[in-house]
């Protein structure tokens, strides 16, 4: 595995110091504090571009030591590092490593959230101003307050971090609004460092995240997606029963390896395979949003502590989940993306010992996919919505209650919790943590603000149908699936892996022409009539994907489009 470090033309630092001596410096930390001898492949070149104040986008795998990044630069820089975390559980877990590396070592470490008391919350900001806490990490809700945007600000951070930086692309599969704002927070704490971790990210992601931050020439810095380690198998069956059947075999047949996780694309499918493994002699436990928070938590122990052979879950199961020796990932129904695929399937074999990923498929399960992904709201539950919000402003409240919304407007939560998003995408409303929603600063009059959310929406559901198709293809290629994998994100495999099923089955390939003969090179830039501006990603057999800007990943017949004259190279 290598790191690729994208660096723009006549890079320069917003710190001083030599290169040489920041690295010696981020050696010996990292040695004094973590205990590193060597780093990981993206870690090094990623604390020196921070610890230079460089902006800084780092795509590292799953298990690959991205906090270890800011811990090391945080500490070289000077003043407080701000950690944006989307969970409080993972908040909290990143504040117990650092309380295990010891105050002394690494300074104080706390979390900022709605939790807290008044008095505890004033706490943790005073700490920041007056130097007593170092790390503070917090959800992006709170910067939506600004009074706590500024108490932030006069403790003149040195390092803002984005963590799971992928939640604020809308081509994201873990899209987040709330993170929408803090583009715009990094501008009134007057442009920190800034560092974007991620363990995922496409190049329409990466691209997005770069944007949506504002991040100034950043330095990228990408380690390889390949995870070697992980055989890739995909077992097909026509017949749902049997598959059934046949999912409940395979994940008993692997449990003698070591424990493992089964993904389902419902509750009703996690609690069904539980109580069949469950027959079969394993310690299985369903764990899904449906269950009570403490029931949930009783699971995620277990499966933690060695009690569980398996977890069948949804990919409520997911962010923060960290068991190293897992030792197998099985998928019931192909997940909503590749992105999704790839981070679900990454949770096995982190301890560097060879693991198994199994897709059991069935070309019908592709519905229930399409079904979570098509539906766009109607205009005029958008408008309502927007209208309702405004109106709210007009009468004096500070904001608009989501239970409100819900009994005036009869709509589910989730519906409502969807329109609130898209409005706040559109620019129509902000959503504050304490569940109210208020009209954004020029905020457009309501019927705009709705024909712009109701445009995104569609824009949304063309891409996430294009990201089911990926997943398709994944299933059905005949290449290295890992070739097919790894060409998703932007990275290529020269040849086959050797540890997929149909490397095993003498069925793969090399894939693609050589860049120098191909009419449309891998990373070259396209034009569709159209579906307009794209990017080659991939060559299989006699086709090619491209994807596009708008509508998102097309698999094209190549002599459909040399003879019709489809695509058109574009310079630069």
């Amino acid at each position: 595995m290598t790191a690729t470090v994208q660096r723009p033309a006549d890079p320069t630092t917003k710190a001083g110091g030599s290169a040489s001596v920041r690295t010696r410096r981020i050696r010996q930390v990292a040695r004094d504090v973590l205990g590193y001898t060597e780093f990981r492949p993206g870690q090094e070149d990623a604390m020196k571009a921070v610890a230079a104040g460089r902006d800084t986008l780092a795509v590292l795998p799953s298990g690959a030591g991205k906090s270890a990044v800011y811990t090391v630069a945080g500490l070289l820089l000077d003043g407080p590092v701000l950690v944006v975390s989307p969970l409080v559980a993972l908040q909290r877990d990143q504040v117990q490593r650092l309380e295990e590396l010891g105050e002394d070592a690494v300074g104080k470490a706390a979390v900022l959230n709605s939790g807290l008391s008044v008095l505890e919350h004033q706490a943790v900001l005073d700490g920041m101003r007056d130097g007593t806490i170092r790390y503070c990490f917090l959800a992006p809700e709170q910067l939506a307050k600004p009074e706590v945007v500024e108490a932030i600000r006069t403790s003149a951070p040195a390092l803002f971090v984005v963590d799971e930086a992928h939640c604020v692309s809308a081509w994201g599969h873990d899209f987040r609004p709330d993170y929408l704002r803090l583009g715009g927070v990094v501008q009134q704490l007057g442009h920190p460092t800034v560092l974007a971790l991620t363990a995922t990210a496409a190049p329409p992601v990466r691209a997005e995240i770069v944007e949506r931050l504002e991040m100034t020439e950043p330095e990228v810095v990408v380690a390889g997606f390949d995870r070697p380690e992980i055989r890739l198998e995909v077992v097909h069956h026509a017949d749902a029963q049997h598959k059934h059947h046949a999912i409940l075999d395979k994940v008993c047949e692997l449990s003698g390896a070591g424990i493992g996780i089964l993904y389902s694309a419902t509750r009703k499918g996690t609690e069904e395979f539980a109580e069949g493994l469950t027959g079969r002699g394993l310690r299985a436990a369903a764990y899904h949003a449906g269950l009570r928070k403490s029931d949930r938590e009783e699971v995620q122990r277990r499966y933690m502590d060695d009690e569980l052979d398996v977890v069948v879950a949804t990919t409520a199961f997911g962010m923060g989940i960290d068991k190293p020796e897992t030792r197998f990932v099985v998928h019931a129904e192909p997940a909503d993306s590749v992105d999704s695929y790839y981070q679900e399937i990454g949770r096995a074999g982190r301890d560097g010992e060879p693991a198994v990923a199994v897709l059991v498929y069935r070309q019908e399960d592709l519905g229930i996919r399409k079904f979570f992904a098509a539906g766009a709201p109607a205009e005029q539950e958008l408008q309502q919505v927007a209208g309702l919000v405004r109106a709210g402003a007009e009468a004096g409240m500070d904001g608009v209650d989501v239970h409100e919304l819900r009994e005036e407007t009869g709509r589910a939560a989730t519906p409502l919790v969807r329109d609130l998003n898209l409005l706040e995408q559109a620019g129509a409303v902000v959503l504050d943590d304490d569940g109210t929603a208020s009209p954004a600063p020029g905020a457009p009059a309501p019927g705009e603000a709705a024909a712009a959310a109701r445009e995104l929406a569609q824009q949304h559901i063309k891409v996430d149908e294009s990201r089911i198709e990926m997943m398709r293809g994944y299933a059905d290629t005949t290449g290295c699936r890992r070739q097919y994998l790894l060409g998703y994100f932007g990275e290529q495999l020269d040849e086959p892996c050797g540890n997929c099923d149909n490397c095993s089955a003498g069925s793969s390939q090399q894939q693609h022409a050589a860049d120098a003969d191909h009419p449309f090179p891998i990373d070259s830039a396209v034009d569709h009539s159209e579906w307009g501006p794209g990017l080659v990603m991939r060559h299989e057999d006699d086709r090619i994907v491209v994807l596009f800007e708008e509508v998102g990943y097309k698999t094209l017949a190549l002599q459909a489009v040399i003879d019709h004259e489809l695509l058109r190279r574009r310079a630069g």
